[in-house]
């Protein structure tokens, strides 16, 4: 089989494979496929595939093997794509305003008012408005002749560019050799123009309560669940903008403005990755996920969504018939770049030119053009009389496309198959944005080889490889960036408070899992310890009655499910719980799903060592088998270690790699609160005994328990030796600021994270946190100056619970103070609203 991208008409290898081929050569099929497993475990690293353990990874791949196009080639590309984007502009502006081609029969009504893509509420009559377009995309299949053709138009929200951008650098760092011998145009400048664009769209002021600020840029996100998150988290980085959801959003006084810490910042322009009918609840869709209010916010002139969520409309596979006539018509221009030939069956001539051959034809949805298409010829009988039944009752909602192979080129093969490059068709996306005069094409783009068979159709779902294509300059000139943009001088800014409250709630929760991971870690590998000692002493015997109290009261184990169990039977309880599916995998399942949401504020580094972290610990997990042997509980032992060092290793990573501030100070205070109160719950545990008898050696064996889990034995034995007495273990589990697993110095922290968070703003707080320290120290001193310091330990359980209490009660302060966020709807129409605090609480 012919590659057609590798071989011209005259059967000779067209001029700008030739060097890529001899390179690909010279490091022969074993160094490639050696290298495609590194750009997938990169990838996998990176958290394409997610984070959440037991979840199925992405069955995507990228083809070391990239596409490369000649600059003279792009450039006709270019410039008929851009035409187009001025086209569907100058449609959509139509469309929704005066409806021109309506009127005057360009187009059928039935293509406009039953697309689910056309919103009522974009309307604007008063005026024809374009605009409505700035960033845009176009699916190119190359044709038997040669020549490209758009299999589809991507005006709503085109996805992709994140991944365009990520191969590239994935496979310079990668494949470094494929570089040094091609003149390949870069990518960034397209982002930096881009970027420059955007900023240059927004309102030039926004009004709120009086008050004239300049608005920024957020990227609109459908959440951490969403397929493309991965790409809306690269692309908002890429930007520099704020990746939001619709809760983080709220409309006041006809502006649209984020919830911070530090209140309400505008928001003048709102790049749109969420489906059109879904961003305004008030006016679309009421199951919505986007802002009520926001339609309106755009239609006062605040506020500049990219693209209008009316923009959608554009790519109905049925509209592509008409494009060439609405171009003379529009913008009296002939069409330069076609589409692949494609018939509306509304219209009874086309109709019965598809099914008088429907060999020759794919079959598709008029509105929807993520359905892959289907091959009427194909199709049994009992599905051909239904689909033809379904043609007849609505003819106008199926359009049809000629059937079309795509044109083959290189691809590495699958591993498990014969060693060489592999022919797959290919479809590629180029990606277009208006910087404000002119659209401007990415000197590059994405492509995507599809399994023999395929539909020819960019994949929505499923397995996808895909390309990284190149554009090849005639000279290293002609390789530029963008030009130097000149912006005013920022104002220099150190504060904590531009953090979104979701993301502060994300990271604060993030810090307390992490926390009660490893102190449930710690938990069960004590209690694992003293259960894998074949002959137990009394004393062990008695630490483990009151570990196993601990964890009941951690929730690890249940009280029900292990009471009148002997030895062994605890023993399978706790091999249990540190298991695949036990409490801890529950914890690492949280963790897990919080780093993914604050993936977007942390470093790449730090993310790439969590997400593997992560990935060892369920394979840990998994490893650990619910039998009565030593094995098992030497896996268990191994697993909990390994718990204990991530947890270290991220807040490593967060002390040296995060901004004091922000994030950081919430990841922070989440891991002070859930360890004081922790702290709090195991002593009063430890000191807990029923009956009088023995209880001043019950009282030693609780407080050497309780060092031990706040990891202060050997401190402990550093400052008294081998004597153990209650004032001075309480004093290093309570009350020494200096130790870092005790109280004091977890609520010292904490209370100096919340003056880092508003300053003196947060008086409440801190004397909630300042009367938590006061009564640790009062309950040390009390036991210290009692004359049978043990019986005043055991009278100390129902004071440390009052701390525990108390702590709880500072994170719930803590969490309404910021976190607790009003419903957005209450927050439509508001006015007199100051940008303070108060506005997000």
């Amino acid at each position: 089989m012919a590659l057609d991208e590798m071989v011209d008409g005259r059967g000779g290898l067209r001029p700008h494979w030739r060097s890529l081929l001899a390179v690909l050569t010279e490091l022969t099929h074993e160094v490639l496929a050696e290298r495609a497993g590194r750009l997938a475990r990169t990838a996998e690293e990176e958290g394409i595939t997610g984070l959440l353990p037991g979840a199925q990874p992405d069955p995507w791949r990228f083809d070391p093997v990239p596409l490369p196009l000649p600059q003279a080639e792009f450039a006709i590309l270019e410039a008929g794509l851009a035409q187009r984007a001025r086209l569907l502009d100058a449609l959509l502006a139509d469309i929704y305003g005066p409806q021109r081609v309506l009127a005057e029969g360009a187009l059928p009504p039935a293509l406009v008012f039953a697309n689910p893509g056309f919103l009522r509420p974009c309307r604007d009559t008063e005026a024809e408005t374009h605009g409505r377009l700035q960033f845009y995309a176009a699916d190119l299949l190359r044709g038997p002749d040669g020549a490209w053709r758009v299999l589809g138009d991507r005006t709503g929200w085109p996805e992709g560019l994140a991944h365009a951008l990520e191969n590239r650098r994935r496979l310079g760092r990668v494949l470094p050799e494929l570089f040094p011998s091609q003149l390949v145009c870069q990518l960034d400048p397209f982002v930096e123009l881009w970027q420059d664009a955007l900023q240059r769209s927004a309102p030039i002021s926004v009004h709120h309560g009086g008050l004239r600020a300049p608005g920024g840029v957020a990227l609109l996100t459908p959440g951490h669940a969403d397929p493309s998150w991965f790409g809306h988290v690269l692309l908002a980085r890429e930007l520099s903008c704020a990746l939001v959801e619709g809760g983080d959003l709220s409309v006041r006084d006809g502006g649209l403005y984020l919830k911070t810490l530090r209140g309400l910042q505008p928001i003048g322009v709102l790049l749109r990755a969420l489906d059109g009918r879904m961003v305004d609840p008030l006016e679309l869709l009421a199951e919505g996920a986007g802002v009520p209010g926001l339609l309106d916010t755009a239609r006062g002139g605040a506020l500049r969504i990219v693209n209008d969520p009316g923009s959608g409309f554009a790519e109905a596979p049925a509209l592509l018939p008409f494009l060439p006539a609405l171009s003379e018509r529009l913008l009296g221009e002939r069409l330069a770049l076609p589409g692949v030939p494609t018939a509306w069956l509304g219209d009874a001539p086309a109709r019965e030119a598809v099914l008088r051959v429907p060999e020759g034809w794919l079959l598709r949805p008029a509105f929807d053009r993520k359905a892959p298409p289907v091959a009427l010829s194909d199709l049994p009988e009992p599905a051909l009389i239904d689909i033809l039944g379904k043609l007849a009752a609505k003819p106008w909602a199926f359009a049809a496309t000629a059937r079309m192979a795509a044109s083959m080129a290189p691809c590495l093969g699958p591993s498990h198959g014969p060693p060489g490059l592999v022919p797959r068709g290919l479809i590629m996306r180029v990606f277009l944005a208006f910087d404000g005069k002119r659209w401007r094409a990415m000197q590059g783009g994405l492509a995507c080889a599809l399994p023999d068979g395929a539909p020819v159709v960019w994949p929505s779902s499923g397995a996808r490889l895909e390309k990284d294509v190149w554009v090849l300059a005639d000279s290293p000139g002609e390789i530029v960036g963008a030009p130097a943009v000149q912006v005013p001088a920022l104002p220099i800014r150190r504060t904590a408070g531009d953090l979104p409250s979701r993301a502060a709630d994300d990271f604060f929760w993030l810090g307390r899992y992490l926390e009660r991971m490893e102190g449930a870690a710690r938990l069960l590998r004590a209690a694992i310890v003293r259960l894998s000692r074949p002959t137990p002493t009394p004393h062990e015997a008695a630490e483990l009655g009151v570990l196993v109290a601990c964890l009941e009261q951690a929730g690890l184990l249940n009280a029900e499910t292990i009471a009148g169990l002997g030895r062994l039977g605890l023993m399978e309880e706790i091999l249990k719980a540190a298991s695949g599916w036990g409490a801890i995998h529950a914890l690492l399942g949280r963790v897990s799903r919080l780093a993914g949401l604050v993936r977007d504020r942390v470093t790449g580094e730090m993310y790439a060592v969590m997400a593997r972290g992560l990935r060892n610990l369920e394979a840990a997990l998994q490893r650990i088998p619910v039998s009565r042997d030593g094995q098992a509980l030497d896996a268990a032992t191994k697993a909990m270690t390994g718990v204990l060092v991530f947890a270290a290793t991220v807040a490593g990573l967060a002390a040296e790699n995060m901004v004091r501030g922000g994030g950081r100070l919430f990841l922070d205070l989440g891991r002070r609160v859930e360890r004081a109160q922790a702290v709090a719950d195991e002593l009063a545990c430890t000191l807990e005994f029923d009956g009088p008898a023995t209880q001043p050696a019950q009282v030693e064996h609780g407080l050497r328990l309780a060092l031990e889990l706040r990891d202060s034995v050997i401190t402990y034995r550093s400052r008294y030796l081998s004597v153990l007495q209650p004032a001075p273990a309480l004093d290093l589990i309570l009350a020494d600021e200096g130790n870092p697993r005790g109280f004091a110095f977890q609520i010292i922290e904490a209370r100096a994270l919340l003056v880092g968070v508003a300053g003196a703003a947060e008086a409440s707080l801190v004397g909630e946190a300042d009367a938590l320290l006061d009564e640790a120290r009062a309950l040390v001193r009390d036991v210290a100056e009692s004359l049978d310091q043990a019986r005043a330990a055991l009278r100390l359980p129902v004071r440390v619970r009052a701390l525990s209490n108390g702590v709880a009660e500072l994170s719930d302060h803590l969490s309404r103070r910021y976190f607790a966020l009003l419903p957005v709807v209450q927050s439509v129409g508001l006015s007199g609203m100051e940008p303070s605090l108060q506005g997000v609480a």
